[in-house]
């Protein structure tokens, strides 16, 4: 028995088995979410994982993940991660084991150009729930990464990323 001051130490693990992963968390066209660790599922406080599974030949719609930073772990396919830069179309090709690093607000979409292998990630998100605001193209307008631009501009922290 752990005493009131060390409790928080002493909670329990969380274990979510590859076939207790839930369909119920947001989507987005041309793609497959699972939801692995949550605020609904574990009680994760600042963090969201799980999958995203892109079928041969398919392209996911455009989208972003609000205020979420999300980190990309590649496991299987070799997925491409279409954004914009300087108001062109910016490709990252990825394979097994590369990570792809997309800050909060940016639209995006990933891409698998595999005729036959599907392209396979683990996310990890700073928010407790999956966050998708699905979008009609790479430039529509959000208006929150304006702010957060203008923040980070103002703020000095954008420099050489």
């Amino acid at each position: 028995m752990s005493d009131p001051g060390t409790a928080a130490w002493h909670r329990a693990l969380k274990h979510t088995p590859s076939d207790g992963l839930s369909e119920d968390t947001a989507q987005t066209p041309g793609m497959h979410r699972m939801e692995a660790i949550s605020g609904r599922l574990t009680g994760s406080r600042k963090i969201w994982m799980g999958t995203n599974r892109v079928a041969p030949g398919m392209s996911s719609a455009d989208h972003h993940h609000g205020e979420a930073e999300t980190g990309i772990y590649v496991v299987s396919g070799q997925p491409v991660f279409v954004f914009l830069e300087d108001g062109a179309e910016r490709r990252i090709e990825a394979s097994p084991g590369d990570f792809v690093y997309v800050p909060p607000y940016v639209p995006h979409r990933e891409e698998n150009p595999s005729p036959d292998e599907e392209a396979v990630v683990v996310l990890a998100r700073s928010t407790q729930e999956g966050i998708v605001v699905n979008l009609p193209s790479l430039r529509a307008e959000v208006p929150e990464l304006d702010r957060l631009v203008a923040e980070l501009l103002v703020g000095g922290e954008m420099g050489d990323r």
